[in-house]
């Protein structure tokens, strides 16, 4: 079972941790985050004590436990915090009454190795029936690896969001890691993919944000065509793709640009059923190609259409 809920942050004082239990218990709520700094720098940030922190969290987490809140303790900065102290303080949070354990890169600072080493290492204090977490960052660009190094070290939960988004450089991509464990390591996921694509359109729409177009998974350039080389191999989509666009529900498509190839032009024309004589192949192309150059940018279905009727009109006259 994943904790989900709200998060009671042991920041402040043990008066104010308790009335953040508390109001959990007052909105019914039957799973929380419970969290609180870990690593001697943000302990010394807070003006907290090892001591006074373990416990802080002994105190909220056994209150959230008397109540019927079952607790993922959360340690703040844990890839940064002192190996036997974080033993220390996920132990006293499960002897204090929580169900599962998240390993936790605040700032991003991990690489796989280091993620998939922690997560092992904390497999190994908490036994193997304890769910593990783990909440990473993108600040290096590795929040996915991480992600999937942290599965792999025995982690059987992530935390992430739609679209990575996050504080700095955001959070893992949820949807990222989902597709990537399981079409490259096989291992099973409880994520519908072929609802991503609409749920990060959604998510955009409600941020007013856009996404790169290269962005993976759910970039608009994803399962589009322009290069002519690669159009030429457009019937076989294994060839030129790593997984199914049926698998993430997105429509396969030929777009023209500056580097589109007389296949691209063929499979365009077929697209938007249009014809045209052998011999007119070639010049449309070259049209094609001044047009995208000169706007910078991709050809519309209508321009294109433009195109062959200009040559259509030429032959007429």
């Amino acid at each position: 079972m994943q904790a989900a809920g709200l998060k009671a942050e042991l920041w402040g004082f043990s008066r104010a941790v308790k009335a953040d239990v508390e109001e959990l218990v007052r909105l019914g709520l039957r799973a929380s985050v419970i969290e609180a700094p870990t690593s001697d720098i943000k302990l010394k940030a807070y003006g907290i004590t090892r001591d006074e922190v373990l416990r802080r969290v002994s105190e909220a987490v056994s209150f959230a436990k008397q109540n019927g809140i079952t607790v993922a303790f959360f340690a703040v900065d844990g890839t940064r915090t002192d190996l036997e102290f974080l033993r220390k303080i996920y132990t006293s949070a499960l002897e204090a009454g929580a169900a599962e354990i998240v390993v936790v890169d605040t700032i991003g600072a991990c690489g796989p190795e280091a993620v998939e080493f922690l997560v092992r290492q904390t497999r190994e204090w908490v036994g193997p029936q304890v769910p593990i977490h783990f909440h990473g960052h993108n600040d290096f660009g590795m929040a996915t690896a991480c992600a999937v190094a942290a599965v792999r070290g025995g982690a059987s939960w992530i935390q992430g969001t739609i679209n990575g988004m996050g504080e700095r450089a955001g959070n893992a991509d949820i949807c990222e890691i989902a597709l990537a464990l399981r079409c490259l390591y096989d291992v099973p996921v409880v994520l519908d993919l072929t609802k991503v694509r609409e749920v990060s359109e959604i998510v955009q729409k409600a941020g007013g944000y856009t996404v790169e177009a290269w962005k993976p998974l759910v970039g608009q350039n994803l399962f589009m065509r322009e290069s002519g080389a690669v159009a030429s191999q457009f019937h076989i989509p294994e060839a030129i793709e790593p997984y199914s666009s049926k698998l993430v529900n997105a429509e396969r498509h030929i777009v023209l640009g500056k580097k589109s190839g007389l296949d691209s032009v063929d499979l365009k024309a077929k697209e938007l059923g249009i014809t045209f004589p052998e011999d007119q192949r070639a010049p449309i192309l070259v049209a094609v190609k001044k047009r995208a150059i000169a706007k910078r940018g991709l050809l519309s279905d209508e321009e294109f259409r433009q195109i062959v009727d200009e040559f259509a009109g030429a032959l007429k006259r």
